[in-house]
């Protein structure tokens, strides 16, 4: 039997896929949430368990105070998934909390949805369907419900880090031009032929179709004046953040055609309650799922749990934030 300070204790705050949840029982003295916590019942599960590890989810929203109220015994706070604004990362390190993340094993699943977001929003997906369901009420003739060619156009990508440059990399088997904005410019090895734009402003004219892949916590960023900028007629999509778009300028954008279609799989609020973007027809909705693949989901929890392991051992976190 280990002694006492040999036990590891973990909480797991968030629901988790079955193999996920095995490594965490099997390799920590583990409390497994059977819903998604808030920070109040984080904080007490942290407490009743003396833990020194959490598997956080985005329910969890730890400001300072929050951070707090946590028990001497935390040590690290694992987020399965690359974003981590839902939190005071200062404070927890203040505290001498580690943070991690699991930066890397979203990148190829989040890139095939936003290329599959680009498709369907160019080529109508969401109309069709519709249109299929409601019983195919007629055969559609040669200048009949047209969609744009996504082959050939002008891609502008706003943050190029690695899922922004897996987007890239798709893109270019449809012959895209790659155009992108960034914090700085990346190496030419990185950057693979795409075309820098150091002002958001120059780039938008310039893109046939916009994609986000930058985090949150930057403030809104696409406003009524930056759709404007876009060439009429052009596509948006958004696998980032919610919190980067104003929902108000993207409607009226979407309906008055500055906007040609648009495919938003992040939301301002989650659940989504804008009942006005799931009634336009030029809109190809899913609910913040990007990463949503068996080996994905169990990849971003294994990550977590490899943090939790290297910090509890003595040893340097894998991702720290």
């Amino acid at each position: 039997m280990h002694p006492e300070s040999d036990v590891r204790r973990l909480v797991v705050a968030r629901r988790v896929p079955l193999a996920v949840a095995e490594r965490a029982r099997r390799d920590f003295d583990t409390v497994l949430a059977d819903h998604d916590l808030n920070a109040a019942e984080v904080i007490a599960a942290m407490r009743d368990h003396r833990a020194q590890a959490v598997l956080i989810g985005h329910k969890a929203a730890l400001t300072a105070a929050d951070i707090a109220k946590l028990p001497d015994s935390v040590r690290i706070i694992a987020n399965p998934s690359a974003g981590f604004e839902h939190m005071d990362v200062e404070a927890a390190r203040a505290r001498g909390i580690v943070v991690t993340n699991a930066p890397d094993v979203l990148s190829d699943c989040t890139a095939d949805f936003a290329v599959m977001l680009i498709l369907a929003a160019c080529r109508r997906a969401s109309e069709y369907e519709r249109y299929l369901r409601s019983g195919w009420p007629n055969r559609l003739g040669m200048p009949d419900m047209l969609g744009k060619r996504v082959h050939g156009r002008t891609l502008g990508i706003v943050g190029m880090g690695r899922i922004g440059r897996a987007v890239a990399k798709r893109a270019r088997a449809f012959d895209m031009r790659i155009i992108y904005h960034n914090r700085s410019r990346l190496p030419a090895e990185l950057e693979q032929g795409a075309e820098f734009e150091a002002d958001l402003r120059h780039m938008l004219p310039r893109c046939d179709i916009l994609s986000l892949h930058l985090p949150g916590g930057s403030g809104t960023l696409m406003t009524r004046e930056m759709f404007a900028l876009l060439p009429k007629g052009a596509v948006f999509v958004n696998t980032a953040r919610g919190s980067l778009v104003d929902e108000d300028a993207l409607i009226d954008a979407l309906t008055s055609g500055q906007l040609y279609a648009a495919g938003l799989d992040v939301f301002r609020e989650e659940p989504t309650r804008n009942g006005r973007l799931a009634e336009l027809p030029n809109v190809f909705l899913t609910p913040h799922v990007a990463s949503a693949t068996e080996e994905t989901r169990d990849a971003m929890g294994f990550a977590a749990l490899d943090n939790i392991a290297a910090v509890l051992s003595g040893k340097p976190p894998i991702n720290p934030v």
